[in-house]
């Protein structure tokens, strides 16, 4: 509880930066879904692009075990994107990581815009799963910025040169890292219930 205590700290001394990344992450989402209702063969050309790479059947395979569904969600969410979005590309450019998950998050709602009923009614359940993942999202690239401002300017932390500053802003994302974490463990879990058991129940199967 103390570790997030700290975290509750961290976002509270850095409330405008939280609420920006929040206005970027789901406005590159927003933004995603109005391009692919304007030009709906984007979309249709992603979701054969998720054939065509497997995805679609992984994920179909999956749906018979839930806790394992969960599991692999986590995974991507928290190495894929979590760690080769956001942190590396952070450590070796300053706020990298942010424009990666800004262009991740257009990608999203670009291949989830609801462009028939089907989608639509699948996003009722799923609109949730967004708001969990999302927020886990928006404060790792806090930590991404808040790195990046660390190791350019390590005087905000009083630190004495830019290593210090960047070890400092690293040891703030790992701060930042906890209250993602169980967010992306909530995320991963309701969106593999929700997928397995909620979305059939609204097309009566």
């Amino acid at each position: 509880m103390r570790s997030l205590r700290k975290s509750f700290q961290i976002i509270r001394s850095n409330l405008g930066a939280y609420l920006v990344l929040n206005a970027v992450v789901y406005g590159a989402f927003l933004i995603g879904i109005g391009v692919a209702l304007l030009f709906p063969e984007l979309t249709a050309q992603q979701l054969t692009d998720l054939q065509d790479d497997g995805t679609t059947d992984l994920v179909v395979s999956l749906l018979s075990n839930v806790w394992l569904f969960a599991l692999v969600i986590f995974a991507v969410n928290t190495l894929t994107v979590g760690v080769l979005s956001i942190l590396l590309p952070s450590m070796i450019v300053p706020f990298a990581g942010i424009a990666i998950f800004a262009y991740r998050a257009f990608d999203i709602g670009m291949t989830l815009a609801p462009t028939d009923d089907a989608v639509a009614l699948t996003l009722i359940p799923h609109a949730l799963t967004l708001l969990i993942e999302f927020q886990a999202y928006v404060l790792l690239t806090l930590g991404a910025y808040l790195l990046g401002r660390c190791w350019l300017r390590p005087d905000v932390v009083d630190a004495r040169d830019r290593r210090q500053g960047y070890l400092r802003g690293l040891q703030q994302f790992g701060r930042l890292s906890l209250p993602a974490l169980l967010l992306f463990v909530v995320g991963a879990i309701y969106e593999a219930f929700s997928l397995v058991y909620l979305v059939p129940l609204l097309f009566g199967a």
